[in-house]
């Protein structure tokens, strides 16, 4: 910079006093390069713009409109120099393309330096520059960044000229804001939509549970983009409709579309709630065949999630491996969770995951390390673990102690993680107290409701089982079927409480179950009727056991599935103590590897054992 300062042709510009010998100056820059450099330009245009030389401004002008990326510093020399002049409408033209090239405004918003802000609107205000769509967005944008909705609807309202960037601003400020009933009045009310703004709906839409009206937006688009089909995949990944996903994801690539990391990622999310890995598998294969990198859209991590989630732990470790050079903490969340899940408690202490496999003072030290050597601050989530942890080893009172010495409002999943506990173990007040909890804080959740009935049921308190019953009925809660679902030969089946089965193979799938259970008992399996939470005679406590939906579908598993393979099932609800301890015998009786993905974790049974030692 020095260099260039001292330069004689840059010297020179100081005794320069005709436009005839800046000319000349001029040339000899661009013949020595001098043009090249940022600040040559500057001085070249300041001089001429504010020394005063006749015809110097409209020289200036001229060498600016060459310039492909002008600086702030040679906008304000030539906004200076025409403010002076008899014509000083063109600073304000000049300054409408300072907005355009720097953004000013938006720049405003980012470095939230609101005052600045407010006063180039002010600005804008009192000049053409108002009836300037670019500079309407820009102050759009800039209360956006700023949070204030508000102000930022209040200026599209009162601009003169609007255009799609406009109503695509404001939506998307609506949406960030959380504000989707705003957004969607406002899309309705657009002259004309485009893909962003169709985009935008629909990933608004499907962030917020309202995945019918996304697809409504979907279908009438005429012109789609991967954005859009990533969107609506999304949208139905996120919103518990997996098989929709998978067949959408399918559609795109059939219309020769490359799907991007995002729409993979979503898909492999989409597999993993299904618990399909032959599906998974598939994805898998196309991601290298393409040559998709893992690092994209963290591909990698949601491979890990996916086949962790599907039950095969060792695939998940082997992409891991493959991954693991790159430090990314997503991926190692993903697998730490996969071995959690899969009762790998031994191998998980370092990591601090603990509750699935009971071991309650190797938790409480790696809590306490966190922050008192490791100087970390525990959040919510950490707390939440803690909860978890004292929960499933049955001390109560210890778990409610850390709600109430933790320096936050103990949210749904600590008191959910309480009540379950109070359920398992009997503690019929606390369980009460909870469940009151956890409904006032999300009072649609049918599960709440369902616990404590149960809780209720096992005290044979079924007054209480009754009004608990009657409140969901009169606030429209409905109780979540049982379901257990299989993928064999390529097709899915699924086995629910109270629904017929298939009548090709409903008479089957019966009658191996009386055999099945005629067999166990044989080896001392006693049903638990415990579990069995209706006000019944015995005998139809034990038929109700016999059709609980993962019993039909082990039924199935060896009827259909080779003796060689392990028996896949998914469950959608904790596994109840009955079934849990009819796979266990299952095993070993019949010799078989059964893996069944329940609401909280796997459970690996092998030779009349489980991977989760008893802890689910």
């Amino acid at each position: 910079m020095t260099a260039i300062s001292t330069n004689p042709v840059v010297s020179m510009l100081d005794k320069c006093k005709s436009l005839c010998e800046l000319r000349q100056i001029h040339a000899q820059m661009i013949k020595t390069n001098l043009l090249n450099h940022q600040f040559t330009v500057s001085r070249l245009i300041a001089f001429c713009s504010l020394s005063g030389v006749s015809g110097g401004l409209d020289y200036a002008a001229s060498v600016f409109s060459r310039i492909q990326h002008p600086n702030s510093f040679i906008f304000f020399a030539l906004i200076k120099g025409f403010s002076d002049t008899s014509n000083p409408v063109e600073s304000l033209t000049l300054y409408a393309r300072m907005l355009s090239c720097l953004n000013y405004s938006s720049a405003c918003g980012k470095l939230l330096a609101f005052d600045e802000g407010r006063q180039v609107h002010g600005q804008v205000l009192k000049t053409h520059l108002w009836f300037d769509p670019f500079v309407g967005n820009s102050m759009v944008r800039m209360y956006i960044d700023f949070g204030q909705i508000e102000l930022a609807r209040r200026v599209f309202d009162r601009m003169p000229n609007r255009d799609v960037v406009s109503w695509n601003s404001m939506i998307a400020g609506y949406l960030k804001a959380g504000e989707i009933e705003l957004a969607s009045e406002l899309f309705d009310e657009m002259p004309e939509r485009d893909l962003v703004s169709c985009n935008a709906m629909i990933d608004g839409y499907g962030k917020c549970g309202r995945c019918e009206l996304a697809e409504k937006v979907f279908e009438t688009m005429s012109d789609k983009d991967v954005v859009t089909w990533t969107s609506m995949i999304s949208a139905y990944a996120q919103n518990r409709c997996p098989m929709k996903a998978l067949d959408l994801f399918r559609e795109m690539l059939s219309l020769g579309l490359r799907p991007d990391g995002p729409a993979i990622v979503s898909v492999l999310s989409a597999i993993a709630d299904l618990g399909f890995v032959e599906e998974g598998k598939w994805l898998h294969a196309y991601v290298s065949m393409n040559k998709i990198e893992l690092s994209s859209g963290f591909i990698g991590s949601a491979l890990i999630d996916m086949y962790s989630k599907c039950g095969y732990i060792e695939n998940a470790y082997h992409v891991f491996r493959s991954i693991s050079h790159r430090r990314n903490i997503g991926d190692w969340n993903a697998m730490i969770s996969g071995l959690a899940i899969h009762g790998l408690a031994e191998k998980l202490l370092i990591s601090f995951t603990c509750s699935h496999g009971g071991l309650v003072e190797e938790g409480q030290f790696y809590f306490e390390s966190m922050h008192e050597k490791y100087k970390i601050v525990p959040r919510i989530q950490h707390y939440g673990c803690m909860i978890d942890l004292f929960g499933r080893a049955g001390l109560l009172e210890d778990a409610l102690g850390v709600i109430q010495n933790m320096p936050f409002e103990a949210d749904l999943l600590a008191w959910k993680a309480i009540l379950s506990a109070s359920m398992k173990h009997g503690h019929i007040e606390i369980g009460k107290s909870a469940a009151l909890r956890a409904i006032e804080l999300a009072p649609d959740d049918s599960s709440s409701y369902v616990l404590l009935s149960n809780i209720y049921a096992k005290a044979e308190r079924w007054d209480d089982v009754a009004k608990i019953r009657l409140m969901m009925r009169q606030r429209g809660v409905k109780k979540i079927a049982g379901c257990s679902s299989m993928l064999v030969n390529g097709k899915v089946h699924e086995f629910l409480v109270g629904k017929e089965l298939d009548r090709s193979y409903s008479g089957r799938v019966l009658a191996k179950i009386a055999k099945v259970v005629s067999r166990l008992k044989l080896q001392g399996y006693e049903p638990d009727l415990t579990q069995v939470l209706l006000d019944i005679e015995d005998e139809g406590k034990e038929s109700l056991l016999n059709l609980h939906s993962e019993k039909m579908a082990v039924a199935f598993g060896l009827i259909h599935i080779n003796k060689s393979a392990p028996i896949h099932i998914v469950k959608n609800l904790r596994v109840c103590c009955d079934c849990h301890c009819f796979m266990k015998l299952v095993s070993k009786v019949y010799n078989r590897q059964i893996i069944m993905r329940d609401q909280n974790r796997f459970h690996h049974f092998e030779n009349g054992c489980c991977s989760c030692n008893e802890y689910w």
